[in-house]
């Protein structure tokens, strides 16, 4: 252990804040830009270990390369002197894992939490990076309620490097990377993953944190890689009456074992809770109940409000001149009417492809 007082280059330990598989963490006074940071440092007697550096070293690239206000922040790395470490950004917050335990998150509490790391969860995925261990553990909330995802350790670029390079490059023998109760199936088989394999886990975290209760148990790992491989989750829904079917639907969708049948990345996830929050919002701005208790009550209670919602679809538009040149201004126009239609606040405007058809 690091004490106190210690200098390490332009940073001065202060206290030790955590611990985990990929080191030791301490907060830390930059000096020179006067700023507190965390510092995660490799425990002295893995240094040697070229395994253990390679993904030390890779969680700094990984996470470096994303700008994202719920992606911790990068700010160096030090790997050239008896010390290896990674300075990010400190984050003065509890991890998700001590509120799940600790507190009852309300339904716009769960949905603000789960926007925000899906849309951090999408931004790796658009630039090719799958997380791999999403875990309660993993995610920060500072005071203001903002999320912080950490430790991108077992990240990969998914178009850079086979499955197979990644294996060899991050395992050991006998060794399955990830937290087991978060894992999904085909990372359990370890075989090939993508962006499907951090929507599986983050269900798992979303399941926890609307019902108290992780979706799969077991005695020993081996019981609970077979519950994840073989057993359904329960209905979120019979924990707790007052969660929406809809979002049920939508977790238990995360956590279909066929991956085919789960959203395939983290922005099509996004786009079913934020409809699912907007939905919420205009039931609340109308006073309309929600049917707690009914296995498909805010079924029912979206039904009324979007029917009760103004609503409008642009049909197609007919060439009716002598002229066939023109016949492109038909899909143009009605494709400017959408755009501005959907723009005006509490008017739900059909999808162009469900006008069209």
């Amino acid at each position: 252990m690091i004490t106190a007082g210690t200098r390490l280059g332009r940073y001065e330990i202060r206290s030790k804040i955590g611990e985990g598989g990929m080191g030791e963490v301490y907060l830390a006074q930059d000096t020179k830009l006067d700023r507190k940071v965390a510092l995660k440092i490799l425990p002295a007697e893995f240094r040697e270990d070229s395994e253990r550096v390679a993904r030390f070293l890779r969680e700094a690239q990984a996470a470096s390369g994303l700008n994202h206000p719920n992606i911790c922040t990068i700010h160096e790395i030090n790997d050239e002197s008896d010390l290896t470490f990674i300075a990010m950004e400190y984050i003065d917050g509890k991890m998700l894992a001590e509120k799940i335990k600790g507190d009852r998150f309300d339904l716009a509490q769960t949905l603000d939490i789960a926007l925000q790391i899906t849309d951090a969860l999408a931004e790796a995925h658009a630039r090719g990076i799958v997380h791999r261990d999403i875990k309660p553990s993993n995610i920060m909330v500072n005071g203001r309620g903002q999320i912080k995802i950490l430790d991108f350790g077992l990240a990969k670029k998914t178009v850079a490097e086979s499955e197979a390079e990644t294996q060899q490059f991050l395992s050991q023998a006998g060794t399955i990377l990830g937290t087991a109760s978060y894992m999904s199936p085909e990372q359990a088989r370890g075989q090939a993953l993508d962006a499907r394999t951090d929507v599986w886990s983050f269900g798992v975290v979303l399941y926890e944190m609307v019902t108290g209760e992780r979706p799969f148990v077991g005695e020993t790992t081996s019981d609970l890689l077979a519950a994840i491989l073989k057993n359904e989750p329960e209905d979120v829904c019979k924990f707790n009456n007052e969660i929406p079917a809809e979002l049920g639907r939508i977790v238990l969708k995360m956590l279909r074992k066929a991956r085919d049948e789960r959203f395939k990345n983290a922005k099509d996830l996004y786009a079913d809770l934020k409809e699912l929050q907007k939905h919420l919002e205009v039931a609340a701005a109308r006073g309309v109940t929600m049917w707690p208790g009914a296995a498909h009550g805010f079924s029912v209670g979206v039904q009324a409000v979007v029917e009760a919602r103004n609503s409008i679809a642009v049909l197609p538009f007919t060439n009716m001149s002598a002229d066939a040149q023109n016949e492109y201004f038909c899909d143009g126009l009605a494709e400017e009417l959408l755009n501005a239609l959907a723009k005006i606040k509490d008017l739900k405007v059909a999808a162009r492809t469900s006008a069209f058809s």
